[in-house]
């Protein structure tokens, strides 16, 4: 099958779904089928401990359609499913995750709002099928992001997107270190839908997007695509310092129309202390931007493959 007659590329990254991977290409085989005969589907193995690679080179074998992308270590979802955009040659193309909670059946909603014109179309999930405490935190860090960067982020959306081929091309001159696709799909513009999709349960296991990668994610993406953190920074100074003046012209006062003591040692403990903790603060704020600028001047790969399977 040349590249030119691929229509439609479907990308997803695999993390610890070994028992899933049969069930994801089949579902998705007979529904990308029913759109187009000329489809791919790229599934980016994303260096798991289990054997999904291996389940991923017997789909491969059976059917030459599917292409199996094995990254030389774990680089995240993000830079997984950039792997698989890169590979990607379909004039239209659908991220999704392998865990079936986005189910292949609703492609054809997201493709068929993209032939009308919108160069990319996300899938928001109705009836949200996570527990309690996923969708407290998710909550808090989409209101989180929003603030920091600004933006106007939606909660019901995830890596479920239809995009045509320019709207990739368009992320890929985007040479940011740390990817976060909802981030770089506004960065992009185009045009813009969104459609409802049908959230399932989870197939197999457990999600591996544990606490602390969520909180890496969040921070890496404030960090990457808003300089709102050092604004603060400026802020609490100026807030600071007007609070102090405050505090030495009361403690005058005191002083001279009253019989005030005006404790000394302690209050100036406390200040103290409280003054360190800022300015370490904002430092330890500075530093991570410039660590992130480090990042970036080394134009290292974001993604490395260690080897493919077509």
């Amino acid at each position: 099958m040349t590249t030119e007659n691929i229509h439609i590329s479907i990308v997803s990254p695999v993390y610890r779904a070994e028992n899933i991977v049969d069930k994801l290409v089949e579902r998705t085989v007979n529904a990308v089928s029913q759109i187009s005969p000329k489809y791919e589907i790229i599934l980016v193995e994303d260096n798991g401990p289990d054997n999904s690679w291996q389940k991923i080179v017997e789909n491969c074998d059976k059917n030459p359609r599917i292409k199996g992308i094995k990254l030389s270590r774990n680089y995240g979802q993000q830079h997984a499913i950039q792997a698989g955009l890169d590979a990607a040659k379909g004039a239209y193309i659908v991220t999704m995750d392998c865990d079936l909670q986005d189910q292949p059946e609703e492609i054809y909603k997201l493709y068929n709002k993209s032939t009308e014109g919108f160069e990319i179309v996300v899938a928001s999930r109705k009836n949200r099928q996570d527990d309690l405490f996923k969708k407290f935190l998710s909550r808090i860090f989409y209101s989180v992001l929003g603030y920091l960067t600004e933006t106007k982020q939606d909660r019901t959306v995830a890596n479920f997107v239809c995009y045509q081929k320019k709207a990739v091309e368009a992320m890929a001159q985007i040479k940011d270190h740390n990817r976060y696709y909802p981030m770089l799909q506004q960065l992009v513009g185009f045009n813009y839908a969104k459609v409802e999709i049908q959230h399932a349960e989870r197939e197999d296991g457990k999600s591996s997007y544990s606490f602390g990668k969520r909180l890496r994610l969040a921070v890496n993406t404030i960090l990457t695509f808003s300089d709102k953190p050092l604004r603060l920074t400026v802020k609490l100074g100026v807030l600071l310092s007007f609070f102090s003046i405050l505090a030495a012209i009361l403690m005058v006062v005191l002083y001279v129309f009253s019989d005030v003591v005006v404790a000394g040692w302690a209050s100036l403990a406390l200040l103290m202390s409280f003054l360190s903790g800022a300015i370490i603060s904002v430092l330890g704020m500075v530093g991570l931007y410039v660590g992130r600028t480090f990042e970036s001047v080394k134009q290292r790969p974001t993604y490395i493959i260690h080897k493919t399977k077509n």
